[in-house]
């Protein structure tokens, strides 16, 4: 019972500490969204402490702990948001699927997967939240293409930053793997 509780409070703290450093990140950013509608959207390193608590104790406590980070982001890190539901989506629930690497936590070889997948989860979640919270602002013309369908504008819109995050995403954490102790899980 007892190393169960030591294993729990670990646990606890590693999130604790890899969302403060999520948080930290959120403000070393470079943004993009201005260019291209005003919304939002900018390249950093915020998932990667993310994707490592996940794979560090589990899918579970990787999307709880994203879920944390989310709405902290919004609160401290000046999150924009056209209403509630953008908030629960673009903040809460995309970063929360970030924690779908941890699904690999059984084998940190598989971190740069685990990296794609939880990137992938967040995507799949603004693209979802362009073609219906976003709609509305749907341009006549975005990056070269005349009345874009509202599916292909949430897909260029995201993938502007989404793309890059995912790729550093991926690069960082294969790079990681030289240095096991950070991304295994503890016995």
């Amino acid at each position: 019972m007892q190393s169960k509780k030591r294993s729990t409070t670990r646990i606890l703290a590693e999130g604790g500490v890899c969302i403060a450093l999520a948080i930290a990140l959120s403000y070393l950013k470079i943004p993009i969204g201005l260019e291209f509608g005003g919304f939002g959207g900018s390249i950093d390193l915020v998932m990667i402490p993310l994707i490592i608590f996940a794979m560090r104790s589990n899918a579970g406590w990787g999307i709880g702990a994203g879920l944390v980070f989310g709405i902290l982001k919004f609160i401290f890190a000046n999150g924009a948001a056209i209403n509630w539901v953008s908030i629960v989506f673009d903040y809460g629930v995309a970063y929360a699927m970030v924690g779908l690497a941890g699904l690999f936590h059984k084998n940190y070889k598989l971190l740069p997967l685990a990296a794609f997948v939880g990137c992938l989860g967040r995507f799949i979640i603004h693209f979802i939240s362009g073609v219906t919270v976003y709609a509305e602002y749907l341009p006549d013309a975005f990056m070269g293409v005349e009345k874009p369908s509202v599916a292909l504008y949430s897909l260029l819109y995201n993938g502007t930053y989404m793309l890059p995050n995912t790729i550093l995403a991926v690069v960082i954490c294969a790079l990681l793997l030289a240095v096991p102790r950070i991304v295994k899980r503890p016995e």
